[in-house]
């Protein structure tokens, strides 16, 4: 499976309280939720994000709280991959849970500009920035963690296999 779509671009420490600030977090709603995701470092981002975009980030990405309102709310937003440099131990594991796609690659990171139109394969862990023609690897995702991701999620990955 491939995803491509235009950048967004962050730096380094983005935690879960800029993803979604806590005042909005009255409604676990994705829909309620994407309406407010990344407003405090990037007000534009949610009138300018289209299904299929890709955000791109520094190091520790999803640092903070424990909370899985900020990849429901990256999802929801219509963000097809998060790639980071690194990820926050809690975020990389809530992300998969909602079924959020992450790369870890730290030099995509510091060659793709905001505003690039940018390709993964996940399957390959291969990162293509169209923009540019610069191609770059992250490790595949494991074949169960696909199954997670493809089903929607954790909790749609356990339903499908206690209802098979």
């Amino acid at each position: 499976m491939s995803v491509k779509g235009k950048v967004f671009k962050y730096g380094n420490d983005v935690d879960t309280d800029v993803i979604i600030p806590a005042r909005h977090l009255t409604s676990a709603d994705p829909t309620h939720l994407a309406a407010h995701c990344m407003e405090d470092i990037d007000s534009s981002f949610v009138n300018e994000v289209r299904s299929g975009d890709i955000m791109v980030a520094g190091e520790n990405f999803g640092c903070g709280s424990s909370r899985e309102h900020a990849p429901i709310a990256i999802k929801a937003s219509g963000i097809s991959l998060v790639i980071a440099a690194s990820f926050a131990r809690i975020f990389y594991r809530n992300a998969i849970n909602v079924g959020l796609p992450i790369m870890e690659c730290p030099e995509a990171v510091a060659a793709i500009s905001k505003g690039d139109e940018v390709e993964a394969d996940f399957d390959t862990g291969v990162i293509t920035d169209i923009t540019t023609g610069e191609t770059f690897t992250a490790k595949p995702f494991p074949e169960f963690i696909k199954r997670i991701i493809d089903a929607g999620g954790l909790v749609p990955y356990t339903k499908s296999k206690t209802e098979a």
